[in-house]
């Protein structure tokens, strides 16, 4: 479950929402259109996705074929050859 952001519309709010709060919430849960303490109107804030350093384990060739997925390197406009797992060698125009 992801975390999301909310900041009042008309700062300044009450103490939960003065500076903005954070709430675990589903992905399928509605947005939060009010502050759950003094009713404030809140707007969720969109934050960039998080990239953990020190996963790029996770891009080798053996680790991507392990997991079940083919990893394509582009040779030229339009075609590509396959790097790892399972598929064709090579996809695109001939």
């Amino acid at each position: 479950m992801p975390i999301q952001e909310y900041i009042p519309l008309d700062p300044p709010g009450c103490a939960l929402c003065c500076y903005g709060f954070e709430r675990l919430e589903r992905v399928a849960d509605p947005v939060l259109t009010h502050c759950t303490a003094c009713g404030q109107p809140v707007r969720r804030v969109v934050h960039a996705a998080a990239v953990v350093s020190g996963q790029a384990h996770v891009l080798r060739d053996d680790h991507v074929a392990r997991h079940g997925f083919t990893k394509y390197r582009r040779t030229q406009k339009g075609r590509y050859e396959k790097v790892a797992g399972e598929g064709p060698d090579t996809i695109g125009s001939d």
